[in-house]
């Protein structure tokens, strides 16, 4: 509820400075306008033009976030988000009209001269008072469109930047044009206006990709992939997919966990992810995970033993008592040992299954091999998301890893024995759980 509120919130602040600005602008191009026909300078009059469409295109940026703003319905269940990607698609699209408008009159200005009737004192006072409000309104709208995500915003600030850069033109142009300076006013006019245009273009392209759903910012999913996958329980991540939604993005994500944990447990991992990314960035407004049992190829498996004769050695009777452990890695039809882990914990104190685990559970462990378990180590290898399988004792481990690929083991669903069953075999002196 407070992540959707944080993200209204962020749309009304975009709609605040859209709509304002879009009254400042419009009250400054009509100035520029009056000055301009006035004084009989007919580049503030462009440059009043050009100031106009500006204020169009701010005003299109506020109807989008505007409609951004709109709440979730039934025919509308993703928001209205694209409305802002729409309508900067409109933006990037009266920037690139705009850039070829003073293309042309910058052309002009090439070959043609007006000499002002006196000192172009108004119409550069008008042009400075056009520099200073460009320079604060393009520093709020970057601020605002960088705190919300708004590409609308972040349009208009890189559009009214190059219009600090205009006004500095347009003030040296009523100056040489004072002076009677041929070409130079008509160059610059032309190199800004073909930048505008680039601009334009670059919104428009940027706004289309979107609309496709392209991804956008591959950095961003190589971040998210990296978080998921350092959370306990996640055994593979499939795919992850990012989508932009006008100043908010939304990810879907695949993951693989084991097959065999409960629906409550995978419910629970899937909100830990999402809890986790929507978290550590704002600008995503949503996480559908969706949770598949894991197909690994390669599979981390650990089984107590009664000796250390590689692939022959017998499987221990009890997971806790066991004098050591093979960890080894079974993919394909080949079975590599990783590793014989000798149980140093036998005959010193309580609980030496679950110590085991502990030691052991850095390797990764993705099922175990036993005859007998406790209700301790059961429960803590579930909650690590460990598969464990029930053999046979004296089996050798050969022999395990052939039945497990034969898909004839039976899934130990619940502990063998229970926690008092444990102290009773053994004495409360020393529990092996």
């Amino acid at each position: 509820m407070g992540e959707k509120k944080n993200h209204i919130d962020s749309l009304k602040r975009g709609q605040r400075i859209a709509r304002t600005a879009t009254v400042v602008i419009l009250l400054l191009a009509a100035i520029k306008f009056v000055i301009g026909y006035c004084f009989e300078s007919s580049i503030l009059i462009a440059d009043a033009y050009h100031s106009s469409v500006d204020a169009l295109a701010i005003f299109a940026s506020w109807f989008g976030l505007w409609i951004a703003g709109g709440k979730k319905s039934k025919q509308f269940p993703y928001g209205l988000y694209k409305a802002e990607t729409f309508v900067t698609l409109i933006i990037g699209g009266l920037i690139t009209w705009a850039g070829i408008e003073n293309l042309f009159e910058g052309y002009k200005r090439l070959f043609h001269l007006e000499t002002p009737p006196g000192f172009p004192l108004l119409p550069l006072s008008a042009s400075l008072l056009s520099l200073v409000v460009a320079y604060f309104i393009a520093t709020e709208e970057k601020e605002i469109g960088d705190a919300i995500n708004s590409r609308a915003l972040l349009a208009n600030a890189s559009e009214a930047f190059f219009d600090i850069a205009t006004s500095f033109v347009v003030m040296a142009g009523i100056l040489l044009t004072f002076a009677r300076v041929p070409y130079v006013e008509g160059s610059v006019v032309m190199i800004i206006a073909s930048v505008i245009i680039w601009l334009g273009i670059k919104n428009v392209w940027i706004s289309v990709l979107i609309l496709m759903d392209a991804n956008l910012d591959p950095k961003l999913r190589s971040e998210i992939e990296a978080m998921i996958s350092r959370v306990e329980g996640v055994k593979d991540i499939h795919d992850i997919k990012i989508r932009q939604s006008g100043p908010f993005k939304m990810v879907e994500c695949e993951i693989a966990t084991s097959p065999s944990i409960p629906v409550y447990k995978a419910h629970n991992l899937a909100d830990t992810v999402e809890h986790l990314v929507t978290t550590a960035y704002k600008e995503i407004e949503s996480v559908f995970v969706h949770v598949e049992p894991s197909k690994k190829d390669i599979v981390s498996a650990i089984i107590p033993v009664e000796d250390m004769n590689g692939l022959q050695s017998k499987v221990h009777g009890h997971f806790g008592r066991a004098p050591y452990f093979v960890i080894l890695k079974i993919h394909g039809d080949h079975a590599e040992i990783e590793d014989f882990y000798l149980n140093e914990f036998l005959g010193k104190g309580m609980h030496i299954g679950v110590k085991v685990i502990k030691a052991v559970i850095g390797h990764g462990l993705d099922v175990l091999f036993t005859s007998q378990i406790g209700e301790l180590s059961f429960h803590m290898l579930k909650d690590n998301f460990v598969d464990i399988y029930r053999v046979q004792e004296h089996m050798d481990v050969q022999e395990v890893i052939d039945t497990y690929r034969n898909g004839e083991l039976e899934q130990i669903t619940a502990p063998t024995h229970s926690l008092e069953e444990s102290q009773i075999t053994k004495g409360v002196k020393e529990v092996v759980e």
